[in-house]
């Protein structure tokens, strides 16, 4: 390595940081939308046309993509766009899919039901094993089967 690729990393390291560096997970990977409104578009720049706007803080999208401060996602009806990397986070959520999902009192199809989740209901995520995650919908909780949410 010349002095001048080595004073090129320093500087890049400088910019960049290693915590940055670090923090770029593999790909596909899960988050979540950090905003009360967000706007998904059709490429990584705020010039060009939005295609959905979103008023759903904690919705559950899969990061697909990444191009420099830009994401692009996945939501859960399946449509693709590009999303600002600020508006998202890791905080790790979920929506209830197809109809009315009984949330458990442990991991178990005999476990006592605690409470039932409509479609369409966003919860978070805290511990996911065997088909199932630990759902937690403003304080209640209890076990839901991966194959009932999107964004395990």
């Amino acid at each position: 390595m010349t002095s001048r690729q080595i004073l090129a990393a320093a500087v890049l390291m400088a910019t960049v940081g290693p915590a940055a560096a670090q923090s770029d997970v593999a790909l596909p990977y899960w988050a979540s939308i950090n905003v009360d409104e967000a706007r998904m578009r059709k490429g990584p720049s705020p010039d060009v046309p939005v295609i959905w706007e979103y008023r759903r803080k904690d919705l559950p999208v899969k990061v697909v993509a990444r191009f420099e401060t830009w994401r692009k996602i996945e939501d859960p009806d399946g449509t693709q766009g590009w999303m600002a990397a600020r508006l998202l986070s890791r905080t790790r959520t979920a929506i209830v899919t197809g109809e009315v999902r009984p949330m458990r009192e442990d991991a178990s199809v005999s476990a006592a039901v605690a409470y039932r989740a409509e479609p369409g209901v966003v919860g978070r995520i805290t511990d996911c094993k065997n088909g199932w995650c630990l759902f937690d919908v403003k304080g209640r909780k209890g076990w839901v089967q991966t194959d009932h949410i999107w964004g395990d």
